[in-house]
């Protein structure tokens, strides 16, 4: 028997099979961030189409299903929600891909330029700044701690932080946080055209360390390197514990990277097998989420709006950190630096790079960048611990 009569009978389904056509669209053509939306628009379409039972059920729609077997699960509600409730609702997969993206994350450029990571935390500023703006608008406080922690500019950590805290907002969350990290040539330029002068952007990080060399450099810069992500983990886990699900798999992840030959294979197992298996349905699961009945309405519209507000406001803090820096100090750090505090690794620190070298074709920034670059990641995932620490 077709599905036709039924489709037809639900034009909330049809809109939201377009929606998904179109996130494929712009995973597929546009490139924008493809390994993650591209799984979450074919799981919009299988959680849409009409009699497929692939469409993820809230608990509050099917009471009692948390305290089911996996079994029980997909014999009653179908394999899409055995795979939420065993992979997403457990908070399972982000902490695996964070393990895969510390495996590929090099520390050295923020160990080098320690200066610069205080830059990744001002760029924070969305999260708490949105936050605030959103329990003022009437969001309950978990609804607008989930969606602040959009300006983080990382996807995992957003599904993470919304799983715990308000999972019926997971999809619109994931969309509106894949979207703006794969926008992030775009929004940084916004931001930048309109906060800073040409003579800022004209600052010439390596003129600079000529001028003003640093005093001490790391001697041995591999030992750090496998040094720093212990000392980072145990420094964490005792005063954001709430943080060490993410931040302790990213650590671990790059700390047998860092060993080298020894751990060839387990950093093959992180960054290809895990990694990718756990994207694939992480992104099936979160659009299946996705029905008409979860997206159609004014809060979808208000978690986009305050999503791009949040990560505005990120950049912006990281650029403003900079200037007040340089009211103080003789060495001069480009605010670029600072806009790239973000958690969009490397792709901020390449737009930064692109957006110095048109000001000047000597001023190659992206080392100095990708310092603060890199701890928005450590940044980001502190912060979220901070709120699930909070308001969970």
């Amino acid at each position: 028997m077709t599905a036709f009569g039924e489709l037809a009978e639900s034009p909330g389904s049809i809109l939201m099979i377009i929606i998904g056509l179109v996130i494929l669209y712009l995973g597929v053509q546009k490139r924008f961030e493809p390994l993650l939306l591209v799984p979450i628009a074919f799981g919009i379409l299988l959680g849409n189409f009409p009699g497929g039972n692939m469409s993820v059920i809230t608990a509050e729609m099917a009471p009692g299903i948390e305290h089911l077997t996996m079994m029980e699960i997909a014999k009653q509600y179908g394999i899409m929600n055995m795979l939420y409730y065993t992979l997403i609702k457990t908070g399972l997969l982000p902490p695996l891909i964070f393990l895969g993206v510390g495996a590929m994350t090099d520390f050295g450029p923020m160990l080098r330029n320690l200066k610069l990571a205080f830059f990744g935390a001002a760029a924070q500023l969305g999260i708490f700044t949105v936050m605030i703006g959103a329990v003022l608008i009437g969001f309950p406080i978990k609804e607008a701690g989930a969606l602040s922690i959009i300006g983080g500019a990382d996807g995992p950590t957003a599904i993470y932080t919304a799983i715990i805290l308000a999972p019926h907002m997971l999809g619109p969350i994931a969309i509106a946080a894949y979207s703006y990290m794969a926008l992030v040539p775009i929004i940084i330029p916004f931001v930048v055209r309109f906060s800073t002068s040409e003579k800022e952007l004209k600052i010439n990080m390596k003129q600079q360390d000529v001028m003003f060399p640093n005093k001490k450099e790391i001697q041995d810069l591999r030992t750090a390197k496998i040094i720093f992500p212990v000392f980072l983990g145990i420094v964490i886990s005792l005063l954001v514990p709430s943080s060490v699900p993410l931040l302790g798999m990213l650590l671990f992840g790059n700390l047998i990277k860092e060993i080298g030959s020894d751990t060839n294979r387990l950093i093959y197992a992180a960054t290809t097998t895990i990694m990718n298996t756990s994207t694939i349905f992480l992104g099936l699961c979160i659009g299946a989420t996705m029905t008409a009945s979860t997206f159609l309405n004014s809060q979808t519209l208000l978690i986009i709006v305050g999503g791009f507000l949040a990560f505005c406001i990120s950049v912006l803090g990281g650029i403003f950190a900079c200037k007040v820096y340089n009211v103080f100090s003789k060495k001069k750090i480009n605010p670029l630096i600072g806009a790239t505090g973000l958690s969009a690794v490397p792709m901020a620190s390449r737009v930064a790079n692109e957006i110095a070298l048109k000001y000047d074709r000597t001023n190659h920034i992206l080392q100095y960048a990708m310092s603060s670059n890199i701890s928005g990641v450590i940044g980001s995932a502190v912060a979220a611990g901070v709120l699930i620490s909070l308001l969970s």
